[in-house]
This record gives structure tokens, sequence and C-alpha cells, in this order.
């Protein structure tokens, strides 16, 4: 999905910096600087601005590359008949201003390759210099980056992935309360777990989890292409950061009154910032117009001014933005708006409003339940959320650690990295240490559970058929097979060394790639070897995007600035990152539709198999086959028949006795006890030892 500003093909600056003069100061200071090329009608509109030290004769040279080859270059002289522009023959002394449009030979024209119109996010810089007649010094140089108004940066796809990811979590919980009114859910408060939510695929989790893995592979400190570079920025919100003014200006404030430096780092300063990237292209944060006011004048209608402002330039712009060299974790931050300073608390924040959302929902539920029930009666199912709700809060606190486990240890490595505010870094280490814990609480007593259970009953069937253990522990492995139920486990560990290593090599790109690559074979290996999952599809379905990450990661190598691929390769690269990662994402959202119809169907197999077990021993009680309560045994007859009986019905020991009894065996003296006639099966005829 790709953004369009204009339906015409337009080529405009965005933003700019100077550049090197030869060491000496510039004669020439620009304060604004806005060039488009419309390629309809082969014109180059300009709104320029700035200060000059001396009257001086100039020539202008516009140089165009992208991904480092040169595509357009330039040379007109403003006092030329053919590209006059006034206020630049020769350039004032004071200030400056001028504004017009300059049609273009069509020799230039075609210099300019059609793709630069149609590839979103083209990584292009535009080189403008003004050079002396008289010296031939060059008096000005100024460096902006072109675009072409076509993104990969779309509000529309945070939007859609959302919708997914939302659809995703209310199949789940359908499905969940579906199975609850059928009697094989006990847990309609809510159950997410590492690896899959429930029983259906796609889950929430699962998608969620594909989610915040697109966002962390625009977080490594390599050349990322501009078009993959915005392509990873839709996701941002999967891993907490929502760009929220207000909530940076709170954030600034609170920084400042516990140790942080606001200098360079806080929302005011980084809306006015030009980002720098390692491989040189630029990117502003604060909002700019799709097309400028210049483009609707008429050819060649030129507005000048002199030591004024222009006549409707809306006056002297302030000068260029600031300049801040980025890349990795701070890079993907700051492209949200968002400072890197203040990256953990906004994350900490965003946590804390929807684990305050989730307590409140479920306690509103609680509240319904009970006028619901002064009113008349609801579904036996439900009884035990009524009972136990605040258990069902606890879960539901407990799977969103576990979905955000992984990037949570990001932020809070990031933030002692980076230091600042002493009362962040104190709260990063607390809830890192808290969630930490309690992850590790509960894989210790599911594992010492499981090892009771092993030595009590041979097995670890119960975790899954014992209700007690499964409503306490089963948010952790419901999805896996029993043979595998430890899988969360490893699960936990990979979530954990994802987020501290990408975090903790940060500014390393090769070393980052290099052990991401590592950590996601790993567990591609331990998937593919073990499919721990329940259902089949489950298996496909997270090996699938195990792969994928994998490929991601390999793709990723190509960005690396180490081995110096060339930016056409780089580009072409991430092109096929964006359409294989879309694609998946594609798919996951038609399984959710297609699991819409079945879902509230569905029963949690686990869940099932246990209930089956209770229906059986429940008829195991009452139809006992113990030596006393035989069904064989005739209650209405006489002690001795019913001793008989009684001792029929433990023959099959091969001895034929009453082992309860005190008396020795006595021989059969009824010619047709044992007659084939009676009774069939060699065990029937068995002899009874004779004294």
């Amino acid at each position: 999905m790709v953004e369009g500003v204009i339906g015409t093909d337009i080529l405009q600056t965005d933003g700019f910096s100077t550049c090197a003069t030869n060491g000496t100061r510039a004669a020439v200071s620009v304060q604004r600087v806005k060039i488009s090329y419309n390629n309809d009608n082969k014109t180059v509109s300009f709104d320029v601005a700035g200060t000059s030290t001396q009257v001086q004769n100039v020539t202008a040279m516009l140089n165009v590359t992208a991904y480092g080859q040169q595509i357009y270059s330039n040379t007109f002289d403003p006092c030329s008949p053919g590209t006059l522009v006034k206020q630049l023959c020769p350039v004032p002394v004071g200030t400056f201003a001028a504004k017009g449009t300059q049609a273009i030979p069509a020799q230039f024209a075609d210099l300019v390759p059609a793709i630069a119109f149609q590839i979103p996010d083209i990584a292009a810089m535009a080189t403008l210099q003004l050079i002396s007649k008289d010296t031939g010094v060059k008096v000005a140089c100024i460096q902006s980056a072109v675009n072409n108004g076509k993104t990969a940066s779309v509000p529309a796809v945070s939007y859609v992935a959302a919708g997914v990811a939302g659809a995703a979590l209310v199949l789940t919980g359908v499905s969940a309360a579906g199975a609850a009114f059928a009697g094989g859910s006990a847990a309609i408060g809510g159950s997410t777990t590492a690896g899959g939510m429930g029983t259906i695929s796609p889950s929430f989790t699962e998608v969620f989890g594909w989610f915040q893995g697109m966002a962390m592979n625009g977080m490594m400190s390599v050349n990322y292409p501009p078009v993959y570079r915005s392509f990873a920025k839709n996701f941002g919100f999967s891993t907490g950061l929502v760009p929220w003014n207000q909530l940076q200006t709170s954030i600034d404030s609170f920084r400042a009154a516990t140790g942080g430096n606001l200098t360079n780092m806080n929302v005011g300063f980084l809306r006015n910032a030009t980002l720098v990237y390692a491989d040189g292209s630029t990117s502003t944060i604060k909002v700019r117009r799709a097309v400028d006011d210049f483009l609707v004048l008429a050819s060649r209608q030129i507005e000048t001014s002199v030591n004024a402002t222009a006549e409707s330039g809306g006056g002297m712009q302030s000068p260029e933005s600031i300049r801040v060299a980025v890349s990795g974790i701070q890079a993907y931050v700051q492209e949200l708006s968002i400072p890197s300073a203040n990256t953990f608390m906004t994350v900490l924040l965003v946590v804390a409003i929807a684990i305050a959302a989730i307590a409140v929902g479920i306690l509103l539920v609680k509240v319904i339940l009970e006028f619901w029930a002064l009113f008349g009666s609801f579904p036996k199912a439900l009884t035990g959320f009524r009972k136990h709700y605040w258990g069902s809060i606890g879960r539901a606190i407990t799977a969103l650690i576990l979905l955000l486990y992984g990037v949570w240890v990001l932020y809070c490595v990031f933030q002692f990295t980076q230091g600042d505010s002493y009362v962040a870094k104190t709260l990063a280490g607390v809830t890192l240490a808290l969630f930490t814990g309690i992850l590790a609480f509960f894989s210790w007593k599911i594992w010492s559970t499981a090892n009771r259970l092993k030595k009590m009953e041979g097995d670890i069937t119960g975790l899954y058929e014992d209700k007690s253990i499964w409503v306490k522990y089963s948010l952790f492995y419901e999805s896996y097979r029993k043979d595998y139920w430890w899988i969360f486990v490893p699960t936990i560990v990979y979530m954990f060394a994802k987020g501290s290593c990408l975090a903790a090599a940060d500014g390393h790109g090769m070393l980052q790639t290099i052990i991401q690559l590592i950590i996601e074979a790993i567990m591609m290996i331990l998937l593919i070897w073990s499919r721990p999952y329940e259902h089949k599809s489950s298996n496909v379905i997270n090996i699938v995007i195990q792969v994928v990450r994998v490929l991601s990661v390999v793709c990723i190598l190509v960005f690396v600035e180490q081995f110096g691929i060339a930016q056409t390769t780089q580009t072409v690269t991430g092109v096929v990152l964006i359409a294989v990662q879309s694609a998946l994402t594609g798919i996951l959202a038609i399984l959710i539709a297609w699991n819409a119809i079945s879902a509230c169907c569905k029963e949690n197999p686990h869940r099932k198999r246990r209930k089956e077990m209770e229906k059986t021993q429940q008829r195991d009680t009452l139809t006992s086959l113990g030596p006393r309560n035989s069904l064989l045994i005739d209650r209405t007859q006489t002690g001795s028949s019913t001793e008989t009986a009684d001792s029929f019905s433990i023959g099959k020991t091969g001895y034929g006795v009453d082992t309860t009894s005190s008396m020795p065996p006595l021989p059969s003296t009824s010619p047709d006890r044992f007659s084939p006639d009676r009774f069939s099966g060699a065990a029937t005829r068995r002899r009874v030892p004779q004294t």
C-alpha cells in the first residue's frame, strides 16, 4: 500500500542542509529552498530565500543522484535569457527571495528515468551549488533529499495491521467463549501463550508476534533502503510505540525533573530536526504539505524581493533545521516522533494503560453478571468466572506480560545503555526483574508440578486433565502437545535473547544481524524438529512464520554497511522483503477470516479429553469392577449363593477362590457349574483346584 500525494509525476525536495564550501565561510547563506520538478509539463518550480554578504554574479549547478547513480545534471546562468531569474542576477547584498517556475528543455527532461516517479521512498539527493563567475569559488552549497510523493509509510497500513490483530483477538475470545458455553472452557477471562493462543491458528499472539518481528527488523543498525525503513515503521504500534504529542511532552517534563538531559532530546527539538541516516538519506518529522503553493503559479512567473519579505512568500523562514545523525533503535523510534530517551517511558505508560483497561473490562463483566444474576439465570459456564474474576484478571495480565516480554527486554536494556533519567533507569530495572520473575515463577511451578506428576502417576497427563492445574497454568502450554508441554520455556528464552542482543549490540549492525540470524535459526530448527503444537495447522503456520523470520534476517545482511553492496541491490532486496512479509501478513488475515465461521464451534482438545476423562471416572464410580461391588453379584440371593457368585467374579486370577475368606477352597459340588452350555470361553472353563 503506497501513498501518493498527487496524481501527476513530481519530484520535490524535502528539507535541506549545507554542504562543504572548501573550508571557507559561505558568502551566501540560504534559509529556504523548495524545488519541484513536474514531469507532465516539464517545468521546475523553485522557492529560494537567503542572505548574501556581497553583490556577485553566480552560476547555478544542480545535480540529482538516485541510489548512488547520477540521474540529472544541469548548469544554468540566472542572467541568461532562457533561464533568467532577476533576483539572482546578480545576487544582492542582504536578504533576498525568489520564487517561480522554469521550463526544462526536452533534452534535459529526458535524462530523468521514468522509474524515479514510480518507486516509493526513492533514495535520491539533489545538490545545488552557486559558483562565483569572477573567482570560480563555490559561494553556496546546499543538499536536499528528493521524493516523488509516494511512500510506504501509510497510516492505513498501521490501521489495517491493527485491525488484523484485533480480528485475531476477537476470534480467539469468541472461540474461548463458545467453548465455555459448550462446557469446555473455564478461562473466558483470556488465554494467550508464547507461540500459540487457545487452539485456533493464526491466533492473536501469533499475529501480534509477527508484527513485532517486522518492527524489530527495522531497528537494526544497518543501511536500510528508505522504502523498507518506511514500511517497517508501520508496525511500531505492536511494540508499544504510539506517537502521542501530549504524552511525549509530559515525559519530557518528567525527565527534566529526574535528571534527564533535554538539550537535544525533546519532542519540540525533534519535530524541527532533520534525521540523517548512515547512507546519507534524510527525513524530516515536521508536518509537510503535499504540494507547495507555488506549483500553481503560471509558467515563468517570477516573484522577488530584496531586503524585505516576498510578496506571497509568507516572510523569511527560520534557518535550516538541525541535522541529527541516527541509526538503529534511535532512528526507528525518532521516525515515529518519539525522542529516543523517551522510549521506555512511552512503552511503560502504554502498557500501564492496557493493564488498567484489562482490569476495568473484566470488572465491568463481573458487574454485568451480578445484575444478570439478580434478574435471571445465566449459563453455568460463567459461574466460575463470576466467582474467580480476580484470577481472570491475573491470567490476562500474565498473558500480556508474556506477549510483550521480548520487546520489554529490548526497551529496558536500551534504557540502560542510553542512561538519562535515573528514575527511568530504576523503573526499567524493577519492571524487567518483576516480569522476568513472574515468568520464572510460573515456569518453575509448572516444571515442579510435571515432575511430581511423573513420580506419582508416571506421566504428565495431569497438566491437561486435572482441572485445578489446568486453570492455573494452562496459559503457558495449552497449545502444545503433551510430549512438548515444556516448549514454552525455550520460547521465553528466545524472546529474552532476541530483545537483549538487539538492544545491547545497538550501533553494531553486522554483529546484530549475525546474532539475530543465529537466534532465529535455532528457534526454526526447534519448531521443525518438535512440531509441538496440538493442531497440524498451528505447526504449519508457526514454522512458516519462523522460516520467513530467518529469510528476513538473511535479506537484512544485504543492508550491512561493511559488505559494501550497491544501493540498487539493497533497494531491490528491500522491495522483495516487503513483498514477502506483506504476503505472509495477507495469508494470516485470510486464515483469520476463514476461522471466523468455525471459531465458536471449536473446543480446546485438552479440555475435551479432560471432560471425557471426568465422565469416564463418573461411570466407573457407578459401575465399579471391584470384587465386592461387581454387577455379577445378585444382592437378593442368600449368603451362600452370593459367595458362590463372588468366587466366580475373581476366578480369572487362576485360583477361583475368594481371597478375602479365611476358609480353604472347596471342591465344586455342582456338576454343571462350569458347563460349556452355561458359559463360554476358556477362562470360564478353568478347573478349580482340589483340596
